[in-house]
Order: C-alpha cells, then structure tokens, then sequence
C-alpha cells in the first residue's frame, strides 16, 4: 500500500467515527486529489446527496495550490445546499511527507433543523426592544454580509427557514427585502436566489409578482 493509499484508508476510518458521533445532520467526504477531477472517493451521511466520483469542489483547487507544506483547515464556512438548506462546512488539505496535496477530508453538517428549532424558541429568548418597530441595526463587513444580513432579518420577521416556506411566505420574503433596500445592492438578486435555494429567475418573479 502507497503513502497515499493508506492517507485516504485512514481518512474513510475517521470519516466513519465523525458520522457515527453527530448523526444524520453531518457528512464527511474524503477526497483523492491524485484522481482529479473526479476526486471524491469516499462519503459518510446524505447530507448534500453526493455520491463517489463527484468532482473537486473549487475550494479544493484553491487550497492545494497553495505553496505551504503544512495542513490546511478552513473551518465553519457557510454553503448552501441546491435545495437551499443551510450548511456548516469544514475542509481540510493533508499532504504526504513530501508536502504535496494528496487528500482533503471534508464535514458538511445541516443546521436547518437548528434554525427552525430556534425559531420555535425565540419569542421567549428574545427582550422586547424599549422602541417598537425599531430594529435592531447589523453593521456589515461587506456588501454579501449586508445581504446576508439582511436577508436574515426578513426571514425571521416571516418566521420560517426559506426550505418551509410556502409560496404566500417567499412572496412577503420578496417584498420585505425589497422593502428594506435589499435589492439596491448589486448582486442581491443572485444572492438572494442562492439563499432561497431557487434561481434568479423565480427571485425576479416574485419581484413582478409583488409590484402586481
């Protein structure tokens, strides 16, 4: 067995350990980044329904072409699933003892269920504010945080995660974020499609829609 074989057996062990230890809302995947494109080799959870053979995430290719030889982590990044649940994501870059990228071990964990449950929690975690109607103000970092925020806001004045809402709660979503200037910022219909778990087209419809 090669350096690189016995990496990867190692890595299918420890994504089975990390599986068996949070559950259903996480998945682990180990990537061959000696196989490329089609790098993933072994997957643990349904989370994002991949299967083995699917090709190397951009990230992947990001990291490995970094001129550093010692592992690489980048820890809880946001994703989004094509169905718009939400995601925090984990990836990991292992080189063999020459220092050249051999695999990636990646953890995809869904924390849709936690949005919802602390939705269903919320009217009793939450103080009211001494000014009604008065929200309270996020300062951004960057044009996708302001988006981000802002789109956060909305979803919790609907009070539902955006995968659970029925089409009368996405067309007052559309019309509250196009309330609060959402739409001025450029790439927010992009964005907003992304968080949606939908295209930029029906994000434009319900946009018509709304001024009907």
């Amino acid at each position: 067995m090669t350096e690189c074989e016995s990496i990867i057996e190692n890595l299918k062990h420890l994504a089975d350990g990390v599986v068996a230890q949070f559950g259903k809302n996480c998945e682990a995947c180990v990537h061959d980044l000696t196989s490329l494109p089609d790098s993933l080799v072994y997957i643990q959870g349904d989370v994002t329904r991949k299967t083995t053979g699917a090709p190397t995430k951009e990230l992947l290719r990001q990291l490995a072409n970094q001129k550093v030889s010692s592992p690489i982590n980048t820890c809880n990044y946001k994703t989004t699933t094509e169905d718009g649940r939400n995601l925090k994501s984990t990836t990991t870059l292992i080189r063999d003892s020459s220092g050249v990228p051999v695999a990636a071990f990646c953890i995809n964990f869904d924390t849709t269920d936690f949005y919802t449950a602390s939705q269903v929690l919320r009217p009793f975690l939450t103080q009211e504010s001494p000014h009604p109607g008065q929200a309270a103000e996020t300062l951004p970092r960057s044009f996708n945080q302001s988006i981000e925020a802002l789109f956060s806001r909305a979803v919790n004045e609907v009070g539902r995660h955006p995968t659970a809402m029925t089409v009368e709660d996405r067309t007052r979503l559309i019309a509250l974020l196009e309330k609060n200037g959402t739409f001025r910022l450029k790439g927010a219909v992009e964005k907003t499609a992304r968080l949606m778990g939908v295209t930029k087209y029906t994000v434009y419809n319900y946009l018509k829609k709304n001024k009907k």
